[in-house]
């Protein structure tokens, strides 16, 4: 109830931040690093390819939605004022500037940069006489046949043309005069960038004055240049690339399921043939091939996105890959914590005092030995997992199927809904299943997201349990790459509660009381709203209040206006926020008390931590859910109290304080929904916060195991 009085009484337009246009504000921010002046050449790259890479995966989801609203009649506004038909005008005019920025980047600023270091991104005309009659040899014998022209004329309908594929639309004309449309789809089973000399000669590393060089062409550039021996007897007249965005955000009726294997496989399926909702063309097509696209695409001209250069940047990350470190950020390799170097017994370890991971500083390999020491252990009597994003390789899987064939009783919850990852946790619930693994895929209507696994141990003094708990997915290769906690415990009531979870999830359980967890959808958004208004409470009783709250989004309304009514009360709210934020910070009579700062850098912040004063006795919780209605009402998601006073300590000082302190590549959200950099005129004074932390886990780890990037699956 006192979440909807507070929601009622904050319920204005004007308090809230649109979630979508937030989003592009967090784009622009990974857009801004790719722009940074003092970024190594290969990492704006990077980022580069991230921000287009971003802006596909928000087309097929947000923009589909919203156009699915538009067509389904659905007009009402959201919280922040904006129907959806706003939304998308908004949406089109923030990102128009930013593609063209981009764009200008990679032509003026990164392909003469790359240059310069004898990496040539060259044109088909450009090339010598040699070059073009190898590539063309090259073509004929390796490409020509991969490729399947497809005529449209009144015999044959408009081709399919499927999600973010590149292609070539082609008129050519008829030795009797008449003209015809022709689609060719660059393949993607190609690489877009085609090394030259490799080609040409494969035998031999091409060096300049000692240093490696390479010459790329666009592979669609080839295929134009070749387009005559597709169609023989033909007349080319003109070719213009173009790339189509689909709706890729097919909504699932698990309800009439009889097997939700079945029904996500055809999902996948159904998802290739999703409407068109974005359509990208070269600048120099003309109109009439335009017009021709968008009535058999069946979309409107504002869906068009016209491009002064090469469509589909996201796949220019495959130059990261060149053996061009000094044009990379200095490598880091992870490290072990020691307490799991100085002790043979694994679980004697985890007994002694919880354990904190924070990934990529810390390595992934305990995880990985955690889930190993179980499969092996002959004490080990049962392990229980959920599965969210696991990759297309993965060590965890391996021990879980030694596991079962050892015996032992295996349960794991595979979540089949997980977005673009549908396929790989098909394979993997299909590979545990061949081995006697218990496998479910969750509850009705909701996704599981919560990431923990429970070990059940036969010791001397009865059956005792072990668990980890994470704010990030079991997968090895995101763990070098997202900042996350790990968090191994014997705490028996947080063992008992995740227990309770997992009855939830695999049997009928109707558990609502945990001892220390906090669970979505039971109870997380009441003890969030529970925790923040303590704090009101404190400051009304004379004492101080204080919260800090590092998550990826911060979207739901009620726990906004709980914030806002915090702010009011004289709460001082530091909000480490990555993304989304629809909290406008720095109003005063709303929110004076509120600042917001986003970091953006070489890891992606993925951690979620929530810090309250609470009158001197602090208390500090790990969760894996944003403050997102999704999360609190549509998945399954765990917040655990850090009870460990050093781990606590730790968080608070070294990962909270550091991040707020952060002066290079934090951002501070204005009350216009911009961002402004942290202004720190003392250059020895500037704290880059993910730098600092690389280096406080090498610091800190006298006696820590130093391992290598290889060594680490």
């Amino acid at each position: 109830m006192i979440g909807k009085e507070l929601l009622k009484k904050y319920n204005d337009p004007k308090n809230f931040f649109n979630r979508d246009l937030s989003w592009i504000e967090f784009n622009r921010r990974v857009l801004e690093e790719a722009l940074d002046p003092e970024m190594p050449l290969l990492e704006k790259v990077k980022f580069l390819s991230i921000f287009h890479s971003n802006l596909d995966e928000f087309y097929m989801i947000r923009v589909a939605g919203l156009k699915e609203q538009i067509v389904a009649n659905v007009l009402e506004p959201t919280i922040d004022g904006l129907t959806p038909t706003e939304q998308l005008q908004k949406i089109e005019k923030f990102l128009k500037p930013m593609l063209k920025t981009t764009l200008e980047l990679w032509s003026t600023e990164i392909v003469p940069s790359l240059k310069e270091h004898n990496i040539i991104i060259a044109e088909y005309d450009d090339l010598s006489g040699e070059e073009k009659d190898k590539l063309n040899e090259y073509f004929k014998k390796e490409i020509f046949p991969v490729l399947t022209p497809l005529a449209f004329d009144p015999g044959r309908p408009f081709p399919y043309i499927s999600n973010l594929s590149l292609s070539l639309a082609i008129l050519v004309r008829k030795p009797n005069g008449e003209n015809h449309f022709a689609r060719v789809k660059v393949p993607n089973i190609l690489p877009r960038l085609m090394q030259v000399d490799s080609i040409i000669k494969p035998e031999k590393k091409i060096q300049a004055n000692g240093q490696f060089s390479a010459k790329f062409i666009w592979l669609g550039d080839l295929i134009k240049a070749n387009l005559s021996m597709l169609f023989p007897g033909m007349e080319i007249l003109e070719a213009h690339r173009f790339r189509i965005t689909r709706d890729t955000d097919i909504e699932l009726q698990e309800d009439e399921a009889d097997d939700l294997l079945s029904v996500i496989e055809e999902n996948i399926r159904q998802r290739r043939f999703g409407s068109v909702v974005r359509l990208e063309v070269a600048s120099k097509m003309p109109d009439f091939m335009l017009d021709t696209l968008i009535e058999n695409l069946q979309i409107k001209k504002e869906d068009v996105h016209v491009l002064e250069g090469p469509l589909g940047l996201s796949d220019v990350i495959s130059l990261y890959d060149l053996p061009l470190h000094q044009l990379k950020s200095k490598p880091y390799y992870p490290v072990i914590p020691k307490v799991f170097e100085e002790e043979d017994d694994f679980w004697g370890v985890i007994r002694q005092k919880d354990i904190l991971l924070h990934h990529p500083y810390h390595a992934f390999a305990p995880v990985i030995e955690f889930i190993k020491q179980a499969a092996q252990d002959p004490d080990v009597l049962a392990i229980k997992q959920t599965l969210y994003r696991v990759g297309s390789t993965s060590p965890i899987i391996e021990y879980l199927v030694e596991a079962a064939e050892r015996g032992k009783q295996v349960a794991v919850l595979v979540e089949l809904k997980a977005r673009f990852d549908e396929e790989n946790n098909i394979f993997w619930a299909r590979e545990l299943e061949k081995v006697g693994v218990h496998v479910v895929y969750g509850l009705v209507g909701l996704k599981t997201h919560a990431k923990m696994t429970l070990v059940v141990r036969r010791e001397s003094d009865g059956v005792k349990r072990y668990v980890h708990l994470s704010t990030g997915n079991y997968n090895a290769t995101t763990a070098k790459l997202y900042t996350d906690l790990g968090y191994f415990t014997f705490n028996p009531e947080i063992c008992s509660d995740v227990t309770d979870v997992f009855n939830y999830l695999t049997g009928y359980s109707r558990q609502s009381d945990f001892k220390k967890l906090i669970v979505a959808p039971i109870n997380m958004r009441e003890k969030f709203l529970e925790l923040i208004l303590r704090e009101i409470k404190n400051i009304q009783a004379g004492g101080k209040g204080r919260i800090i709250l590092k998550l990826n989004s911060l979207v739901d309304p009620t726990l906004i206006s709980a914030l806002y009514e915090a702010s009011n009360a004289g709460v001082k709210i530091y909000l480490i926020i990555r993304g989304i934020c629809c909290l406008i910070p720095n109003v005063p009579g709303l929110s004076l008390n509120i600042n917001v700062v986003s970091i953006v850098g070489r890891y992606l912040e993925h951690s979620r931590v929530l810090y309250f004063y609470n009158n001197g006795d602090e208390e500090v919780y790990l969760s894996s859910a944003d403050f997102m209605q999704r999360n609190l009402d549509r998945r399954v998601e765990i917040a655990w109290p850090v009870e460990d006073e050093k781990i606590k300590s730790e968080l608070i000082k070294s990962l909270l304080k550091v991040s707020l302190k952060d002066s290079v590549k934090a951002r501070k959200l204005q009350d216009d929904m911009t961002y402004t950099r942290i202004n720190v005129k003392n250059e020895n004074k500037k704290i880059n916060s993910q730098e600092w932390l690389m280096d406080y886990s090498v610091k800190s780890s006298a006696g820590y195991l130093k391992t290598k990037a290889s060594t680490i699956r």
